[in-house]
Order: structure tokens, then sequence, then C-alpha cells
């Protein structure tokens, strides 16, 4: 089975090569033509090929709709538009060149993130090191985190962090470490479960619940300052007795003060 490079990404989806039915592979010259013994073979290989080219036509039709959310993911890991697209064509062209390793049936996205993020992963590593890794430390948050959908941003500032911008956001989001911006935009960018972007990242569920616990209480920390900046917070009470920004302080200030 010949896999397809993908290097006619824009007309994969309809174009007669991609995925439509040829029809011109056997002519008058088809091997055994005319004899009762080469009939059958020469349907079973026909049949063949066009079953290969429906199924790889509906791998298309299944893979090109997630296109927008890959390259929503692939800004924030990036940090650059163009890098995106980059990133999201080489996802692409891996895809449709290994499409029949794809399980028809089976979560397609969850596939193609899975490509995106080894694919970025793989480029980082060629300039540093990225550590996704199990370590002692992830192992001990980890068996204090026990609900799927963990219940992080339900924190005290979670009223004034929502009157921030989107722009804010994608900052806070894009300036976090890549092993702690990966499981976040995964999860909670793209709803993906612990297992799936375990399954993704090849690593185990333990580090990708630490990860993303760290990774949502330092962009919770960053959204905190942002607030702070902007005036959305009132100053003295995210100030500790130094003058410096404090979420512990502005927590036990709320708490004193008796404000839920």
């Amino acid at each position: 089975m010949t896999g397809d490079t993908g290097d006619n990404l824009v007309g994969a989806r309809n174009t007669p090569e991609e995925g439509g039915v040829r029809r011109t592979e056997f002519g008058s010259e088809r091997p055994g033509s005319g004899t009762a013994e080469g009939e059958p073979m020469i349907f079973g290989v026909g049949r063949a090929k066009r079953d290969e080219e429906a199924a790889r036509a509906a791998f298309h039709d299944e893979a090109l709709p997630h296109m927008d959310s890959l390259y929503n993911a692939a800004v924030y890991m990036t940090r650059d538009p163009a890098l995106a697209e980059d990133l999201v064509q080489e996802t692409f062209l891996k895809a449709f060149r290994f499409w029949h390793r794809y399980e028809q049936g089976t979560n397609c996205k969850a596939w193609l993130f899975r490509i995106l993020t080894n694919t970025f992963i793989n480029k980082n590593r060629r300039k540093k090191q990225v550590i996704l890794s199990m370590d002692a430390s992830d192992q001990e948050l980890s068996s204090d985190i026990v609900s799927e959908r963990s219940h992080f941003y339900d924190s005290p500032e979670k009223d004034y962090l929502s009157k921030l911008f989107p722009e804010h956001v994608r900052e806070a989001i894009e300036g976090l470490p890549d092993n702690f911006r990966l499981p976040v935009i995964l999860a909670d960018l793209h709803d993906f479960s612990y297992k799936e972007i375990a399954d993704i990242m090849e690593c185990p569920v333990g580090t990708v619940m630490s990860r993303l616990f760290r990774g949502r209480k330092r962009l919770q920390e960053v959204l905190f300052d942002y607030a702070v900046e902007l005036g959305v917070i009132p100053r003295e009470e995210a100030r500790d007795e130094t003058g410096a920004v404090s979420l512990d302080a502005y927590r036990a200030r709320k708490k004193a003060s008796g404000v839920n």
C-alpha cells in the first residue's frame, strides 16, 4: 500500500488523484485479460484499489475539519502564526502519508493532535530539551488531584480574572514553559481528558496531572499579575507587606474580610 505524501494538501479532499476512484489503472493490457482464470484476479485487485481509495478519502474527510483546532493549538505552542502554519502543514503531511495507521472509528482529533504535539516537541528538542518525564514531585502532586476536570480555576480571584481580555489570556498561556503549556492547551482549550493527553504526549497520566496542575497555577499567577497592572484587582488587596504582588496575601485578605 502506498501512503499519500500530502503534497497536494489543498485539493486533498475532492481531487480524483486523492479522494476519487481511479478508473484508469487497468486497460486493455490488464494482467490475465480475456482469460477465465484471470478475471477474478483483476476484479479482486480493482476492488482492493477502490477500497483503498475510498478509505483514504474517508480519512481526509474526517481529518480536514480539525485543521482550525490544530492551528489554534499550534499558535499557542509556537507563539508565532507563521511557525504555526508550518507546524500544521507538517502535521497533515505526516497524517496523509501515514493515514493507513489510523484506525477508522477511533478519535481522529486525538490522533492528529498526537502528531502535532510530537512534531512540535521533536522540533523543540533540536533547540532545547523539553522534559516530559515523571519525577518524584510529579507523583506527589498527582496523588492530590482526583477529579477528571479540575476545579482549579474556581479560585477567589476568578471573578477578577474573568474581566481580562482574551489577548491577556493568550499571552499568559504562551508565556508558560513548554512542559506546562502543552497540557494546559490540550486540556483547557481543547477538552482532552487526562488519558487522552497522556496518549497524545506519550507520558504517564500522573505526569499530565502534575504538569497541568502546575501550569494552571502558574497561569493563574500571571493572569493575577495582569489584573493588578490593569487595575482590575485593587492594588491594596494584591500586595503583601513588602509591596510585592502576592496571591497568598490576596487570598488571606479575602478570607479575613469574609468575602467569598
